[in-house]
């Protein structure tokens, strides 16, 4: 077909911008945060949330009458911190420091000051606001814990290349085992600022832009953003950040072992009541297998493997963004991955591009109509 844009080719450049265009890093961050740390949720039910979470695959690490923290088998900080409240919410992410001298270095540049974290988690936080005004933590000294038992990936024979003989492959129906928090996805009504203020505080540098189909000139709408660990490679979005009518959560998503813990701990899952969002199939921009489920509270979570490592040596990427986009293969995004399956939230967004269009933001009237022509790709 004439004019034809492929969305599976070309999606990552070695060339990165073109003249004019976001560079994707800042020149002079303030410090190089070194991995996500831990999400901060508030929940009603932390019962519900518990059940949800071992069939997921986490391990609790603490339990209290109003908290829980749990983990996945990777030495390290918790993944997620869950605090009983009386509605649901996203508090924010923790973003790992290298050391207590870089947490001052961020104090004195941005006014804050580091404060300790509570005995169960030890150590510093400096916290921020984002310009999406997102509680946003950076931690140092905080407890190590061990590493628990992992789930072992599976041996595959290769085309002829034989290293699986006299033995079956049987993955047990069971939660696949959390290895660690891989990444956080979040929308706001002002990226360009937002985007600006990770690179420039945290040291964050872009794996990939992403932009509305014919509005390249306005800028990128999405960016998937990777930490800078220098030559050592870094998955390649720690943090994505998506331009819409409202400041919200999207997703999380942690790491399993492989595609077999994936699918076959998302059989228990759907045995055991869970919603699955959408999946199984693998992304193009960080290339992951994937799989998104809804906890009981609504929010998306994702089972991934096998994703890109990059290290500070690649240049942005630029694709335009479409639905067919989001995935090399696997089953159409579903409306509920969208947000645009009827109910509640998509009611609350409808109401957010609303009030988002009578304010001073980023999502305008032609941002609208992009997000739209995406939706329907």
């Amino acid at each position: 077909m004439s004019g034809h844009h492929d969305v599976h080719s070309g999606v990552h450049s070695e060339h990165g911008a073109s003249a004019g265009e976001h560079s994707g890093r800042a020149r002079n961050p303030v410090v190089k945060v070194l991995d996500l740390a831990w999400l901060e949720f508030e929940k009603p039910d932390l019962d519900r949330a518990e059940a949800f979470a071992h069939a997921f695959g986490f391990a609790t690490a603490l339990r209290t009458a109003d908290g829980l923290q749990l983990r996945g088998t990777d030495p390290g900080s918790p993944c997620v911190l869950i605090r009983r409240a009386a509605r649901s919410r996203f508090v924010g992410p923790a973003f790992r420091a290298a050391d207590a001298a870089d947490l001052r270095r961020l104090a004195e540049a941005t006014g804050a000051r580091p404060v300790p974290l509570p005995e169960a988690l030890g150590g510093l936080t400096v916290d921020l606001a984002d310009p999406s005004r997102l509680r946003v933590r950076v931690v140092a000294g905080t407890h190590e814990l061990a590493s628990l038992p992992a789930q072992q990936p599976h041996l595959f024979n290769f085309g002829h290349d034989l290293v699986r003989a006299n033995a079956t492959q049987r993955p047990p129906r069971a939660p696949a085992r959390v290895q660690r928090l891989g990444h956080v996805v979040f929308q706001t009504t002002r990226y360009r600022e937002t985007l600006d203020w990770y690179l420039r505080n945290l040291g964050l540098i872009v794996s990939d832009f992403l932009y509305y189909p014919g509005q390249r000139e306005r800028g990128p709408v999405m960016s998937f953003i990777r930490c800078d660990r220098g030559a050592v490679p870094a998955d390649h979005h720690t943090l994505a950040l998506t331009l819409g009518p409202s400041n919200r959560y999207v997703h999380s998503a942690y790491q399993v072992a492989d595609l077999d813990a994936l699918a076959a701990g998302g059989e228990y899952l759907r045995e055991q009541g869970y919603r699955r969002s959408w999946g199984i199939g693998r992304h193009i921009q960080g290339s992951q297998i994937f799989d998104y489920w809804r906890d009981p509270d609504g929010f998306m979570v994702e089972h991934f493997s096998d994703g890109d490592m990059f290290d500070c040596t690649l240049e942005p990427g630029w694709a335009p963004m479409s639905a067919s986009g989001l995935a090399q293969w696997g089953p159409p995004a579903t409306k509920d991955f969208l947000g645009l399956e009827p109910g509640v939230e998509s009611l609350r967004e409808l109401r957010a591009i609303v009030g988002a269009l009578r304010r001073d933001n980023e999502f305008d009237l032609r941002r609208l109509r992009g997000l739209l022509k995406v939706a329907n790709s």
